[in-house]
């Protein structure tokens, strides 16, 4: 099986042409390409399938095999492997998720696409479309305690689930190995959360860790980027548009309200092209 390792500011996925290959239990090959030791080593495996509802679908896979509706960094990846491997030589896509069709532009330099603007949709703050346990009808700097301690989140889905708590201090000196998990598997999150742990430099610009569910912290997470910039927005930190500067790189977030949809633009890389035997 043929296969191409991405990255999107360091959120690195292994990917797989299904128009061409196919693989049988995604779930398990998943857990076994992520491993850095005996596999390729990636935060999960993306599949690019035929789609019957828009040019391609993205069907992606934690590294410990669950299955993830929908991924900021990942689908920018999907964008540039269609255009710079010759599926389509269009510059503005549609792309088929769990959470929804997802529609990007591509900046391309030299035969090559180099940046991607993707149209995220409307961020979800209801409770039950998170989901999380909440007797509020949205869930804004509410309290909760994990591991006996308190803290407040926002909690907003991008079409998958985040937890946004902002902290007063350096984001690379919070302790997110051994909180990261408590969050994700609190109670009050049926479906398990993604949780972003955000500290306000100005107006304009947020730094985030981020503890993914299912694949503990990776160096960025493009829809908890979208996440951190509408929590950043409805608690009156920053303006609508913001960098948000992970560890792997910083993204363009943009929640045009009129329309109520998110965009995020940043790059996408090849790191290499193998063969998984």
């Amino acid at each position: 099986m043929k296969f191409t390792k991405m990255q999107g500011i360091g959120n690195d996925y292994v990917y797989v042409n299904c128009l061409q290959e196919t693989i049988e239990n995604p779930s398990e090959l998943a857990k076994k390409i992520s491993d850095w030791h005996y596999g390729v080593g990636s935060d999960g495996l993306i599949m690019i399938n035929p789609s019957d509802k828009a040019d391609f679908e993205m069907e992606m896979y934690n590294a410990d095999g669950s299955r993830g509706e929908m991924c900021g960094n990942g689908i920018r990846c999907v964008a540039k492997y269609v255009y710079d491997y010759g599926l389509t030589d269009k510059t503005s896509i549609s792309v088929e998720t769990l959470a929804g069709i997802k529609y990007l532009d591509l900046t391309v330099e030299d035969g090559k696409v180099v940046l991607v603007k993707v149209d995220m949709g409307k961020p979800m703050l209801r409770p039950e479309e998170v989901p999380v346990v909440s007797e509020k009808e949205e869930v804004i700097d509410e309290p909760i305690t994990v591991d006996g301690q308190e803290y407040r989140m926002t909690c907003v889905s991008m079409g998958n689930p985040h937890a946004v708590v902002f902290i007063d201090q350096d984001v690379k000196e919070f302790p997110l190995e051994t909180v990261g998990v408590k969050f994700e598997n609190h109670e009050r999150f049926p479906k398990r959360v993604n949780t972003e742990f955000v500290n306000v430099l100005d107006r304009h610009t947020a730094q985030m860790r981020v503890w993914e569910r299912g694949s503990g912290e990776t160096l960025a997470c493009g829809t908890g980027a979208c996440a951190v910039a509408v929590a950043c927005a409805l608690n009156g930190l920053t303006e609508d548009e913001v960098t948000v500067k992970l560890l792997g790189g910083d993204l363009q977030i943009k929640w045009d309200r009129e329309k109520n949809t998110v965009y995020m633009t940043g790059p996408a890389e090849v790191v290499f092209d193998g063969e998984w035997k």
